[in-house]
């Protein structure tokens, strides 16, 4: 979770405590709804770099997008990366 904690201290810096933890809760609730139904994340970049199973899905209110995969018994969540990164690359480079 070195992506989350990265984007903490980004956003309490950079905007202050209240939109930090405004993050968090954005960032749990997103992870709790990836957790009830984990299809709901769409796979079309990880189809377009061609890297099976990948999902995302977007955080309300913040240009991030959880990464992760839906296993049988449990989320394998890879990356937390910012819309405007190269999401292919840093993505194709670390699966």
């Amino acid at each position: 979770m070195r992506d989350r904690q990265a984007e903490v201290r980004y956003y309490r810096k950079e905007a202050g405590s209240t939109v930090a933890v405004r993050f968090v809760s954005a960032s749990n609730a997103a992870l709790d709804q990836l957790e009830l139904d984990p299809g709901i994340g769409s796979p079309a970049l990880g189809t377009a770099i061609d890297i099976p199973g990948l999902r995302s899905w977007r955080l309300t209110g913040f240009p991030l997008l959880w990464f992760y995969f839906e296993r049988d018994t449990h989320l394998d969540v890879v990356r937390l990366l910012g819309e405007r990164q190269h999401i292919a690359n840093i993505l194709t480079e670390a699966l």
